[in-house]
């Protein structure tokens, strides 16, 4: 059952139930990502019903409990993600896509400032400067974000380090962070176990954890110290990146403001090897 089924299914069920159960379906409507994945603990907390309720509203939905109700959800969540599906989707809809990309994008980044905090942003900057270590970690597509990140900080005479699996795995390399650390970390859907181990395994060593995610039902947001969320839709290849970037555009902007002249010097000290002809084609004989 996809993700449109699913929601036609619940809003058909509704209609015919009392209030309390209406108000479950309600909450399962409006947050079926995070719904997915929290436990059936953290639902009825979140809407302070008991865990007897809600298997009583699976039941009404047409399930045989909520386990299996959760299944449904975390099932249409991944379809939503699932490259193969959702080019189908856009196959047989026959849509301008370029123009639909457009708009989504649009969409995305309006999105995204929208969840963006000042007080996010200054809690960013006061952080960043104190870590000894920055460490960058993304997994697939998100690993762009991180790599991003990673750079901005190294051209502004921050020590950071980017985590990538090769001969090492990830959870090998988060030995070596420390109390004294931080780990940002992106992740977009699919999320993956070993980042999920990572960033618990980092948290409990003593870093500050700061997350980039397009949900707070996102497993590693559980660990972090300050979660930043973007949104992420794409009608093709999963989830977009472009919010992300941006954002991560927008903090490390504002961190080389506060941190002033030592990153107009670092960021000077860079320049310096856009004159070595060895890596980079003299432009009009242009000077930084």
């Amino acid at each position: 059952m996809d993700s449109s089924q699913l929601q036609t299914l619940f809003q058909e069920k509704m209609e015919t139930m009392p209030n309390k159960a209406r108000r479950v379906v309600e909450y399962l409507l409006s947050h079926m990502r995070e719904a997915a994945f929290q436990s059936i603990a953290e639902v009825a907390q979140e809407l302070q019903v008991s865990k007897a309720q809600l298997v009583r509203v699976a039941r009404m939905l047409g399930f045989k409990g909520y386990t299996e109700l959760k299944l449904a959800l975390q099932e249409a969540i991944l379809e939503q993600v699932n490259p193969a599906a959702m080019l189908a989707k856009v196959i047989e809809s026959k849509e301008a896509l370029p123009e639909k990309i457009l708009q989504i994008e649009h969409a995305n980044l309006d999105d995204t400032w929208q969840l963006l905090t000042e007080e996010k942003i200054s809690r960013f900057i006061e952080l960043v400067p104190k870590a000894t270590t920055i460490y960058c970690l993304g997994w697939g597509i998100s690993s762009l974000v991180a790599e991003s990140l990673h750079m901005r900080l190294r051209v502004m005479g921050l020590n950071g380090t980017l985590m990538k699996r090769g001969s090492l795995s990830l959870t090998e390399q988060a030995r070596a962070i420390r109390k004294d650390d931080m780990l940002i970390v992106c992740e977009l859907p699919s999320y993956v176990a070993e980042v999920t181990e990572v960033t618990e395994r980092s948290a409990a060593q003593g870093a500050v954890v700061v997350t980039i995610t397009d949900s707070p039902a996102a497993p590693v947001c559980r660990h972090a110290s300050l979660s930043f969320f973007v949104t992420a839709a794409s009608p093709t290849f999963g989830s977009s990146i472009l919010s992300p970037l941006f954002l991560v555009h927008v903090l490390t902007s504002a961190l080389a403001t506060n941190l002033g002249e030592s990153a107009r010097k670092a960021l000077e000290e860079q320049a310096q090897y856009l004159h070595d002809r060895r890596i980079f084609h003299p432009v009009f004989g242009l000077k930084y």
